[in-house]
């Protein structure tokens, strides 16, 4: 019986890198060919295309250049050979390439997103484990229709829910709200949920600029307007706590409404979602009165990039369909 075919595309993070003898520090070398080497007894799982996108570090990725990869992810998976496709990607913006992908994604053929807290150089190198475990899901059948996944650590998370939480700890990614949707075991691949709730967005070619600005106390809103007018398609705001802003930046989230930029809120809070239950000034309700559309349980970051591909997809008016049930 022939082995299941996955497409394997490295763009670069930590599970490339290894220790500069010059620069003193971790860079990305290591070409895709390198690291399935690494992998001891991968080719027993199945059989591989390798495709060697870029070797960037994390906060090197661009939208632009997730747009490129999404491209490239929709043609592997037309052919009819392949099963599957997994990404290596550096951590620090794995989340948001990942939902990029999710968003955009519509074959019912896995795509997993995996990376590496350890580079090569260090002691527990955990790339290659990684990797093995995504070849694994991808491979199997439980997995398809779940749209993009994230799995590091032999966890497996929605990409839509996932999310980096420790700078360096190997189970930094988690859904906080939610949990992991499965897990990959010794002797299987384990689904326990399925997720629920997923949008698909088609974009135009190009993507606009959407601003992220983060609330702390007493914060007026010289951020808001510096957003705006140095060239800002649309705004995110992450508020505090439910949904809500310091009054003093009121009038400026006002004036960019005005305006016609589309404002969501999030929240800082790396649990829960935010509504408009408060009513005293700067309050969710007072934001949501005023045109501000809600977010959901979606971070800062990801509702970034759902305001990108809705703007690209739809227009400013048509933004508040794209974050309706969240």
């Amino acid at each position: 019986m022939a082995l299941p075919h996955v497409q394997l595309v490295f763009t670069g993070g930590t599970i490339s890198m290894e220790v500069d003898q010059v620069v003193g520090a971790a860079v990305p070398v290591r070409s895709g060919e390198q690291i399935l080497a690494s992998a001891p007894g991968l080719d027993s799982f199945a059989s591989f295309g390798i495709n060697n996108f870029a070797k960037l570090p994390g906060p090197h990725m661009t939208p632009p250049l997730m747009s490129e990869l999404a491209d490239m992810v929709r043609h592997l998976l037309a052919d009819d050979a392949t099963s599957g496709v997994v990404i290596t990607h550096g951590t620090d913006t794995l989340e948001e390439t990942a939902y990029f992908l999710d968003l955009v994604h519509s074959s019912p053929k896995p795509v997993a997103f995996v990376g590496a807290m350890r580079n090569a150089s260090e002691l527990g190198w955990d790339g290659p484990p990684n990797l093995i475990s995504a070849v694994r899901a991808v491979t199997d059948p439980s997995t398809r229709d779940l749209g993009v996944l994230v799995i590091l650590n032999d966890v497996i998370l929605a990409a839509a829910e996932a999310t980096k939480t420790h700078t360096e700890s190997v189970d930094t990614f988690q859904s906080p709200d939610f949990g992991p949707i499965g897990i990959v075991d010794k002797d299987r691949v384990m689904i326990t949920r399925r997720p629920v709730r997923r949008t698909r967005i088609e974009p135009a070619s190009t993507l606009p600029d959407v601003a992220l600005v983060k609330m702390a106390a007493g914060m007026d809103g010289r951020m808001v307007r510096a957003a705006a007018a140095t060239g800002a398609e649309g705004l995110v705001i992450e508020a505090l706590g439910r949904g809500n802003v310091p009054p003093e930046s009121v009038p400026a989230i006002r004036e960019v409404l005005v305006a016609g930029l589309p404002v969501v809120v999030t929240s800082r809070c790396l649990r829960g979602r935010v509504l408009d239950t408060y009513g005293y000034p700067g309050g969710g309700h007072a934001l949501r009165e005023m045109g501000c559309v809600f977010a959901g349980s979606l971070p800062g970051q990801k509702a970034r990039i759902r305001l990108m591909l809705a703007l690209s997809a739809g227009g400013r008016d048509g933004v508040a369909a794209y974050f309706d049930g969240l």
